[in-house]
This record gives structure tokens, C-alpha cells and sequence, in this order.
């Protein structure tokens, strides 16, 4: 039975928790590039990741994530991770994983990823397909 209400036809929305509006706007907003849409201080910082509305929320205390919170699928992921890195971006580096020297792995089936914090720790990745 098909629900009257069907979300696949509906625009995503994608959240993000930080501690600190102006470190995270700084970070979001300039060094990576998303348009800021509107300041809902003191709840939110709201953004447009092409076209995706990206609601950074604001909370007193965090626990980041032990995993990937954001990511990004990128058309060259070596360009990305050098723009980023030139921009303050420290990306991570895992013993799990064989990473080149730029701490992008390849999968198994040939995609890219690389992996970096915000500011307040949550981890946000880069991916080529």
C-alpha cells in the first residue's frame, strides 16, 4: 500500500550540531564554500549545499560522532582535498586504512574518500565515484 504522503518527492534536509555560530559559520560558510541563507541564532545557521538546506544547530554540548556526520561527492578529489588543505583543512589519517599521503583511500571498487573535522569534531568527508 502506497502512503499518501511520499518523502521521496520531497526536498532533503541535513543537520549538523556545533557549539560555537561563529566558528562554524566561518568554517561552513567560508572555508568551504556553502552559501549562508539565514542566521536563526539561537538555534541554527541555516545553508545551501547546492541545493540541500543545511541546518547547522546549535547546542551548549557535543559529543561528536564516532562517524561520518556530512559528505560531499566531488568531481577530483585531489583538486578538493588540495583547495581544502590550502584553506587550514587537516584531513585525517586511520592505521585501518592504506591512505596516500594526502589521507585519501581508495575502496574497493575504485571511489575516493577522504575524511576531516569542523571545528567542534564532527567528521564531514569528500567523496570521488
Amino acid at each position: 500500500m502506497k502512503s499518501p504522503l511520499s518523502l521521496g518527492s520531497c526536498p532533503l534536509m541535513a543537520f549538523v550540531t556545533v557549539t560555537d555560530p561563529v566558528r562554524a559559520k566561518a568554517f561552513y560558510g567560508g572555508t568551504l564554500g556553502l552559501r549562508f541563507v539565514s542566521d536563526e541564532l539561537p538555534f541554527a545557521l541555516v545553508f545551501d549545499a547546492q541545493g540541500t538546506m543545511l541546518r547547522v544547530a546549535i547546542s551548549k554540548q557535543l559529543a561528536p560522532a564516532p562517524y561520518t556526520v556530512l559528505g560531499w561527492q566531488v568531481p577530483n578529489i585531489g583538486v578538493t582535498v588540495e583547495g581544502l588543505r590550502k584553506a587550514g583543512v587537516k584531513f585525517e589519517h586511520y592505521g585501518f586504512k592504506t591512505q596516500d599521503k594526502r589521507g585519501i583511500w581508495t575502496t574497493p571498487g575504485g571511489h575516493c574518500v577522504a575524511w576531516f573535522k569542523d571545528p567542534d569534531g564532527n567528521l564531514l568527508s569528500v567523496t570521488q565515484f
